[in-house]
């Protein structure tokens, strides 16, 4: 008796036409447990009373945010900031043993179709988590990814990562059902569902979600009413196998006025952090904005931009759209100085090239030797000496690879790099003269390229 007053009082009969019954139904959900778990009994009645031809519809009616009540069969509604989530591009749902497969409600996923893995650039920085994001979107509640918690500063792409994720797995999987949303948001729509008595529809349809993309989580601090239902969801969508995905802009450890059991469960899968790219990575990075927008910059021009602009892709991007905006309005050719003129509106201070050249000259011309011999394979202390700390200045002031370093010292490999960088820290541990030595180089290096942005 209490199954039935729970999931057959409820229905209401909407229409019979040819031999097809409509019913309206209060959620998706209604309807999917009604399909899992009667299916066999709503077969038998209707082909007894309508005969062989018969045939069920569902109609769902879903509560929008004034708390009125209205009806979904084939809408094209676009989701809307005022609509519950499960009120985007609702479509009238069929029975399924009319037409085979059930056909699921349509959402919008909320995804940026300009974010994918294409241009995506891998770097050291980054390519933990993307690996991770490709694994996701191949198999995704399928790794041991999950959740994925990508973390980091503002500006080093956990956005454009969360939503090629997303991209991809609808590009892989297109009957799965994706969404994102920003935690804000997600707290903000939590707030109209309690003001509308709607928290299980709420809660309901985000437990349908095959992948649940959220953004900036560390938004749940202190908010104890949003904890606790995305717990619930989170719960949830795990124990069904869907995926999880998740930023902030610190690991979960770090996390302050959250719950424990919530962080705990953060830890379950991967946390994945996302580093300043290296100044390779940047070059990379901003060379294929230039190809999006079809411009060409001098390559002098890019590496001293890449040189300035060096912990936020946002301004990188943000530099390539002045420059872009400059040359146009004034047709005037994207050089060194348009681009230091642009790069004063988002730095203080504007940094001269620090070259490798430039260290292995001033370290030759300290210890009087010709910069070819740092290149060369001499063993003289002296030389061997003056290599070692070129390449451990060239380590320490260059975003330059281990790899780059040791070809321009004569081609040596990145392990030869290792070794003189720890000889020369040995040596600063033991030889205080020394020591003052590589102080000495550092400012000096450190002095002749900075400038002050209103030189």
């Amino acid at each position: 008796m209490q199954s039935f007053r729970t999931w057959f009082e409820p229905i209401r009969p909407v229409r019979l036409e040819n031999n097809a019954l409509t019913i309206q139904v209060p959620n998706k959900f209604f309807y999917e447990w009604l399909e899992e778990h009667y299916v066999g009994l709503l077969k038998t009645t209707i082909r007894r009373e309508l005969g062989d031809r018969g045939r069920l519809e569902y109609q769902i009616l879903m509560s929008n945010s004034n708390g009125h009540s209205r009806k979904e069969e084939g809408s094209n509604n676009k989701g809307k900031d005022n609509l519950m989530p499960g009120m985007i591009d609702t479509e009238a749902i069929k029975n399924p043993f009319v037409i085979p497969g059930i056909q699921r409600i349509k959402v919008d996923p909320q995804l940026n179709s300009n974010y994918i893995f294409e241009n995506y650039i891998e770097g050291d920085c980054n390519r933990l988590a993307r690996s991770a994001g490709l694994a996701i979107a191949k198999k995704p509640g399928a790794t041991s990814f999950n959740p994925l918690v990508v973390f980091g500063d503002v500006g080093l792409g956990k956005t454009h990562l969360v939503h090629a994720i997303g991209n991809d797995v609808l590009k892989r999987h297109p009957e799965k059902t994706v969404l994102y949303v920003s935690m804000e948001k997600f707290t903000n729509q939590i707030i109209q569902s309690i003001k509308n008595n709607a928290v299980n529809d709420f809660v309901n349809f985000y437990q349908l979600i095959d992948v649940l993309i959220v953004d900036d989580i560390q938004f749940l601090a202190n908010k104890q009413k949003t904890q606790e239902i995305f717990f619930h969801i989170f719960n949830q969508l795990h124990q069904s196998g869907k995926q999880i995905v998740m930023t902030s802009d610190r690991p979960p450890k770090d996390m302050e006025g959250v719950e424990e059991r919530l962080l705990s469960r953060f830890k379950w899968g991967l946390s994945a952090d996302l580093q300043a790219p290296d100044l390779e990575t940047r070059m990379a990075i901003l060379e294929a904005k230039m190809n999006q927008e079809g411009v060409e910059i001098a390559q002098d021009v890019i590496e001293f931009i890449c040189y300035n602009i060096k912990n936020n892709i946002r301004e990188l991007e943000g530099v390539l759209v002045s420059l872009i905006a400059q040359s146009s309005l004034n047709s005037q050719e994207i050089d060194k100085d348009l681009a230091k003129k642009v790069i004063r509106n988002f730095v203080k201070q504007i940094n001269k090239e620090i070259t490798l050249d430039f260290i292995q000259r001033l370290v030759a011309e300290h210890f009087s030797l010709p910069v070819d011999k740092l290149q060369g394979k001499t063993r003289k202390r002296q030389v061997v000496i003056a290599r070692q700390l070129s390449m451990y200045l060239a380590k320490n002031l260059t975003d330059k690879s281990l790899k780059n370093i040791g070809e321009k010292f004569g081609g040596r490999d990145h392990s030869t790099v290792i070794y003189s960088c720890r000889t020369v820290q040995d040596l600063m541990e033991t030889d205080a003269i020394f020591k003052d030595t590589v102080s000495e180089l550092e400012k000096k290096i450190k002095l002749s390229l900075h400038e002050d942005i209103d030189a």
